[in-house]
């Protein structure tokens, strides 16, 4: 079928008023916390509208992979941007080249680089730092703890006393 609009299609769904709204706000841009501030946003905040599955997790769903998205600009609680990291390090270390196979070949040489182990640390702290913001720490708190009870998947309960203990 041909595509309706979004004003049609919250007025079908009883939304008068909100249907009267401008079609999005300037630059896609909503003003923040804002929920009935153009159609766009009050299409998106639909609950049928937030259930619906990408075509990522579709496509991964149906090969029996789970897709997890994790907060934008929160690279420690993503452990592959730790292990980009470590292989960037290694990259910077190969002669500097312009010939695509050689960017190539050094790329994948950086990669296959990265140990296992240190994957698995990298994923530990990352661990902790959804431990340590899911208990109420800070950023500042959260790396302190993570430096503090390294090794350990989870911090302590006894977390916060600690932190008063170490004045953090």
């Amino acid at each position: 079928g041909l595509f309706k609009g979004m004003a049609v299609i919250l007025h079908e769904r009883g939304l008068i008023q909100e249907s009267k709204l401008r079609a999005q706000c300037k630059d896609f841009k909503c003003a923040k916390g804002a929920t009935n501030c153009c159609c766009r946003r009050v299409l998106y905040n639909q609950p049928d509208f937030v259930a619906v599955e990408s075509n990522l997790e579709r496509i991964c769903k149906a090969r029996g992979f789970s897709v997890l998205f994790l907060p934008k600009f929160h690279c420690e609680l993503n452990f592959i941007e730790q292990c980009w990291g470590y292989a960037k390090r290694i990259y910077r270390q190969y002669p500097t080249s312009s010939k695509e196979v050689d960017l190539e070949r050094n790329v994948l040489s950086a990669l296959e680089s990265v140990p296992l182990d240190s994957m698995h640390r990298f994923s530990t702290r990352a661990c902790q730092f959804m431990d340590a913001y899911h208990k109420g720490l800070n950023g500042k708190q959260a790396a302190w703890a993570s430096k503090k009870y390294r090794g350990h998947r989870v911090l302590p309960d006894s977390i916060l006393h600690d932190l008063d203990g170490a004045h953090v």
